[in-house]
């Protein structure tokens, strides 16, 4: 079991910083969407949310893929040591990227009406769209040297660029919809439009994604222009006589990021087909515009938020993943192919039920800590759909674990099979039993847990792969529900004791992680060689026998 884990210890290593830096990245999403959600409002922020999901479809049609694609290639090819076919994949995904992000940028700015109004039934969000539009190209470009960079076993030029994006942008949002928050009133003022605040605002907030996307790309860049000399070195090395031409690479690049986009698309875009079907039921049933624009605020600004920072791991373990995976097929390592799948779903799920326990007892602490909101339509929300957690974090790395198999168009037969349950079981809740927006929030469940099965049974399959469950799952959901337990009794004790929104919720929170990673430890859910396989690894196993829950 060591030998195996230290086989695997570098690219857990990799996969756990850049899981780290996604969090992070997440976190301070979260953090400054609660000053932007107060400026916005809940009107503001459905404009904000519809804006985006167009703007994340266009993404995924464009470059969302090329990362993956451009790293899984990259890597297959240097686990043989042709780094000059390497470097040609490179050079031809930066072509690729520059003219598909181009013109991506140019449809959604140029289409932004038609996008916002015809397809999501909301007009006003076509200035926050519009905001968007360049962001396509800059990702596109970012994306390609981010993906060359993990081909090549480094994760740390993506985890940096990560978190310095997010900064960047949480600054300039926030800026961004004050200001244009107050040229929209004017506006609205002078044409009698009241929507015209909140949309001008909302297209404020978008700024910062576009301003720390370019900020990202000008760092991976001078990443890239620093490491110059080591990709001299490694072309000097590589004494190959063929090298693979542009046509054969955009061929290969085409049929490895096609299975990925659709994917991916049919994945996500049941969000944009709940929020229509949402839109104009409500409507249908003679629900004000005003009213559930804001549910849909509560919903994207407030539940996806927070539900999306352990989300964030999950894809950062899934994209180390795929690289990884490629390299040990391209060399014909089944051991070290079991290792990887057993250890990134294992790892997920430490960090994923928790989190779920976590939001399912503490819903509407965690709400009002946030976001000073204490109703309870939004805890009700947080509580429900707090499942979706595991399910989703699961379904996301069994998705790239396919897609490094080779496998690139199984997760899409999985995902359409999985999207038309999801859409049935969202219409049955919206007309017939009329949830309203609870129905999206089961319908994710529906539609997470479907894919977590078609994909296990896909995984299992293709390589007769099967996931121990014990270590992986039951004994973390124990340790879990204690800390769940434990925590909401320290926190109605403090609540009782000092009150207030702040002190008795945060004494929760550090009750929980102490509990969890005690309670982990003595029922035998976290080993010492798995504790070494990640980042700190020592020093937390010295914390850990100084305090005598493991041996010397």
């Amino acid at each position: 079991m060591t030998k195996q884990i230290n086989k695997n210890s570098g690219f857990l290593l990799q996969g756990a910083i850049l899981a780290a830096a996604a969090v992070i990245a997440k976190i301070i999403g979260a953090a400054y969407k609660i000053p932007l959600t107060n400026i916005l409002g809940d009107e503001g922020m459905g404009f904000y949310g519809y804006a985006f999901e167009v703007y994340a479809i266009a993404l995924i049609l464009s470059s969302f893929s090329l990362p993956l694609a451009v790293s899984k290639l990259v890597s297959a090819r240097v686990a043989k040591k042709e780094y000059k076919n390497a470097m040609a994949i490179f050079k031809g995904s930066i072509l690729f990227a520059i003219g598909v992000g181009l013109l991506a940028a140019l449809v959604v700015f140029f289409g932004a009406d038609f996008f916002a109004d015809k397809v999501m039934a909301s007009a006003p969000s076509a200035y926050a769209l519009r905001v968007l539009a360049p962001g396509l190209f800059i990702v596109a470009v970012m994306g390609v040297v981010r993906g060359y960079f993990q081909g090549l076993g480094s994760m740390i030029p993506t985890a940096i660029s990560q978190v310095i994006e997010q900064i960047v942008n949480a600054i300039v949002s926030i800026l961004g919809a004050s200001y244009l928050l107050k040229v929209g009133a004017e506006a609205a003022k002078s044409k009698n439009s009241p929507l015209l605040e909140p949309a001008y605002g909302a297209a404020g907030g978008t700024l910062g994604a576009v301003a720390g996307a370019f900020v990202s790309l000008l760092f991976v860049l001078f990443v890239l222009y620093a490491y110059k000399g080591v990709m001299k070195r490694q072309l000097k090395r590589d004494h190959g006589t063929s090298v693979e031409s542009y046509g054969n690479i955009y061929k290969v690049l085409l049929f490895t990021i096609a299975p990925v986009i659709i994917s991916t698309s049919v994945y996500n875009i049941n969000q944009i087909l709940d929020q229509v079907m949402f839109s104009k039921i409500m409507a249908a049933q003679g629900h004000a515009v005003k009213d559930y624009m804001a549910l849909l605020g509560i919903y994207t600004g407030k539940y996806n938020t927070l539900i999306n920072v352990p989300l964030a791991m999950a894809s950062a373990l899934g994209v180390s993943a795929i690289p990884s995976l490629a390299g040990a097929i391209a060399v014909g390592d089944r051991k070290q192919i079991y290792g990887k799948i057993h250890h990134s779903i294992r790892f997920t799920m430490l960090i994923a039920i928790p989190s779920f326990v976590g939001f399912l007892m503490l819903s509407s602490p965690l709400m009002n800590l946030l976001y000073g909101d204490q109703r309870k339509t939004p805890a009700a929300m947080l509580s429900l759909g707090s499942i979706t957690v595991v399910l989703y974090c699961l379904s996301t790395v069994q998705n790239s674990i396919l897609q490094g198999l080779d496998k690139m168009t199984v997760p899409i037969r999985n995902a359409l099979i999985s999207l038309g349950i999801h859409l049935v079981a969202v219409f049955v809740m919206l007309v017939m039993l009329k949830w309203n927006i609870y129905s999206i929030v089961v319908g994710n469940i529906v539609f997470s847990l479907c894919m977590c099965i078609l994909n296990a049974h896909s995984i299992q399959t293709a390589v007769g792969y099967h996931q121990e469950v014990k270590r992986t799952f039951l004994l973390p959901t124990m340790a879990a529900f204690l800390m769940g337990v434990v925590s909401y009794l320290v926190f109605k004790l403090f609540d009782v004791l000092i009150g207030g929104r702040v002190f008795p919720i945060l004494f929760a929170l550090v009750a929980a992680v102490g509990v969890y990673a005690v309670a982990l430890i003595l029922i035998g859910g976290l080993t010492e060689e798995e504790l070494y396989a990640m980042p700190k690894g020592d020093m937390l196993v010295k914390i850990f026998r100084k305090l005598h829950l493991m041996k010397g």
